[in-house]
C-alpha cells in the first residue's frame, strides 16, 4: 500500500479563531434577538450554539516526530506527518494502531511514532552450523518510514518487527560457525561485521513489508 501524504491543511487555528468569533457572535445575537423579540434570530443563534462545535471535531495537533493515519468511511484518505495544527474532513478517522509495551499485549494509541527506536532482543540458545549450542542476542535500531503499510498490512508493526528479528537471528546465525581455525572462513566470533550486515540484509527484506527501516542490526552477546 502506498503512502499518502496530507499537506496543505494546517489552518487548525484559523479554525479555532473563526469558531470562538461565532459563538461570541452567536450569544450576542442571541442577547438581541431576545431583547427584540425576534424570534427567528434566537432560533437561529441557539441552533449555532447547539451545532458550532461539530467543526471542531476535524482540528488535529501533532508534534514532531508523529504521524497521524487518516481513513473516511473505512477507506484510507492519508497520513499527517508534519508537526502542526491542521484541520481535516470532520468525518476522518484517525486508524488506531497497535504497539506492543514491555512485552505486554498490544496497546492502542491514536499516532504512530517516527522516531528511531530500539528493540533489544532476548538471548537466545542457537544450534551454529557445526551444531555447536550457542547464546546470542542482538540490538535492532528501527523506525516507521511507510505509515500506510505499517498499520494496514499488519496487525502490530512493534510485535512484527520482534518476531521477524528473533526469526533472522536463528537463521543467520545457523549459517556461521561459533569460531574457526581458517581465516578464511567466516565465523560469529572473528566475523562480526559481516554477520551483522547479513543480520541487518535479511530483517530489512522481511519487514519491507510493514514499511519498517532497520537502521542497524549488532550482536550485544555471543
Amino acid at each position: 500500500m502506498e503512502e499518502k501524504i496530507i499537506t496543505g491543511h494546517k489552518n487548525g487555528m484559523l479554525v479555532l479563531l473563526l469558531e470562538l468569533v461565532l459563538y461570541i457572535a452567536a450569544v450576542v445575537f442571541l442577547i438581541v434577538g431576545i431583547n427584540a423579540g425576534f424570534l427567528p434570530l434566537v432560533v437561529l443563534c441557539v441552533i449555532l450554539l447547539l451545532l458550532g462545535w461539530i467543526p471542531l471535531c476535524g482540528l488535529r495537533v501533532l508534534k514532531p516526530q508523529e504521524a497521524l493515519v487518516l481513513t473516511l468511511f473505512g477507506k484510507y484518505i492519508g497520513t499527517l506527518k508534519r508537526e502542526g495544527f491542521y484541520f481535516v474532513n470532520i468525518f476522518s478517522v484517525p486508524a488506531v494502531p497497535k504497539v506492543q509495551e514491555g512485552g505486554k499485549p498490544g496497546v492502542p494509541h491514536t499516532k504512530i511514532s517516527l522516531k528511531t527506536m530500539t528493540h533489544d532482543n532476548r538471548r537466545q540458545k542457537i544450534n551454529d552450523q557445526l551444531g555447536n549450542p550457542i547464546e546470542v542476542g542482538i540490538v535492532v535500531v528501527w523506525r516507521v518510514v511507510n505509515t500506510a503499510k505499517a498499520l494496514f498490512n499488519v496487525d502490530d508493526y512493534e510485535g512484527f518487527m520482534s518476531i521477524q528479528a528473533d526469526s533472522t537471528l536463528r537463521d543467520v546465525v545457523r549459517c556461521y560457525p561459533y569460531d574457526s581455525t581458517d581465516s578464511d572462513e567466516k565465523s560469529l566470533r572473528g566475523s562480526s561485521q559481516e554477520v551483522c550486515e547479513q543480520l541487518k540484509a535479511t530483517l530489512q527484506e522481511r519487514v519491507e513489508h510493514a514499511g519498517l527501516e532497520i537502521i542497524e542490526a549488532r550482536i550485544t552477546h555471543l
